[in-house]
C-alpha cells in the first residue's frame, strides 16, 4: 500500500475540537445545515438503517407531521403513517427501543424531538449511555436525573447528573438535543478511559459539561462496554417523536 493512502485510512472520520463557548457561541439553524461531515440517520421515506434493540417487531413508523391536541388528547401525540421525515413510538407510545444498525465512538449527535403531556424517553449514546428526555416543563423544583436532559443513574444505582437548569418546551413542542460524546478508550481489550458527555445542549442551553460516566446507565446494567455502538431511542415510556436526527463522527482527545 503507498505512505500516502494507508495515512489516509488510518486519520480519524473527522477530526475537530470542540467550539470555544465564548467565541463560537451559536444560536438558530441547527449545524448540520452549514457544517460539513453532518450524517443524517434518516432517509424521509422509511425506517431503513434501523431496528428494535433486540432484533424483534416494533411500532415505531415514519411520519410527514406530528401534532399534539393540548385539551382533547394531551396524552398522546397524531400523526398519519407514510413516507415521511419523522419517526414516532407508534399509536400508544409503548414499543421496544429503536437502534441504529450503524454503530458509532466519538461523535456529535443532534436532533429534534417532541413529547406528550407526561411523557418521557431517552436517547443513548455507544447504546449505553442514556440522556433523559421528559415533560418537566413548569417543573420549578430541584432538578433530578431524571428531568429533561438529565443523564441517567449509573447501573449501580449510583450517580444521575439532573440538567443544570430546566430549559423544557412544553408538551407538543419541538424540543433540540445536541451532544458531544467521548467513547470509553480500550488497549487489548482492557478499558482504560471512561466515556464522557463533553458537552450536551439542550434547546440551545449548556446542561451539562464534561461528565464522566464508570459504567453504562441503569437499563443497560448487562451491556458490555464497546468501543462503538449504536444510538437507541427508548421507546416504551409514552409517546414521543424524532426529526432532523444526525450525527458526525470525531475523534476527541
Amino acid at each position: 500500500m503507498r505512505p500516502l493512502l494507508f495515512l489516509l485510512l488510518c486519520l480519524p472520520a473527522f477530526a475537530q475540537q470542540l467550539p470555544d463557548l465564548y467565541t463560537q457561541e451559536t444560536h438558530g439553524d441547527p449545524p448540520f445545515l452549514y457544517q460539513s461531515g453532518w450524517k443524517p440517520l434518516l432517509n424521509g421515506r422509511d425506517l431503513s438503517g434501523w431496528q428494535s434493540i433486540s432484533g424483534k417487531p416494533h411500532a415505531w413508523i415514519t411520519t410527514p407531521a406530528v401534532t399534539w391536541r393540548r385539551i382533547f388528547d394531551p396524552k398522546r401525540l397524531n400523526f398519519t403513517p407514510g413516507p415521511g421525515d419523522r419517526i414516532v413510538n407508534g399509536r400508544d407510545g409503548v414499543t421496544l427501543d429503536l437502534s441504529t444498525i450503524d454503530k458509532f465512538g466519538d461523535c456529535e449527535l443532534y436532533l429534534d424531538y417532541m413529547l406528550a403531556q407526561g411523557s418521557n424517553s431517552g436517547v443513548f449514546l455507544n447504546g449505553e449511555y442514556e440522556i433523559q428526555l421528559f415533560d418537566s416543563f413548569g417543573h420549578q423544583g430541584v432538578l433530578q436525573p431524571g428531568d429533561n436532559g438529565g443523564i441517567y443513574r449509573l447501573h449501580d444505582g449510583t450517580g444521575g447528573w439532573p440538567p443544570s437548569a430546566n430549559v423544557s418546551r412544553p408538551p407538543g413542542a419541538w424540543q433540540s438535543l445536541h451532544v458531544y460524546f467521548r467513547a470509553p478508550r480500550f488497549e487489548n481489550g482492557r478499558k482504560t478511559q471512561n466515556a464522557r458527555f463533553l458537552r450536551v445542549f439542550l434547546n440551545e442551553t449548556l446542561i451539562h459539561q464534561n461528565v464522566e460516566l464508570s459504567g453504562p446507565t441503569g437499563s443497560r446494567r448487562n451491556i458490555e462496554e464497546v468501543p462503538a455502538g449504536p444510538i437507541v431511542f427508548q421507546g416504551d415510556h409514552g409517546p414521543v417523536a424524532y426529526r432532523n436526527i444526525y450525527v458526525r463522527p470525531a475523534t476527541f482527545q
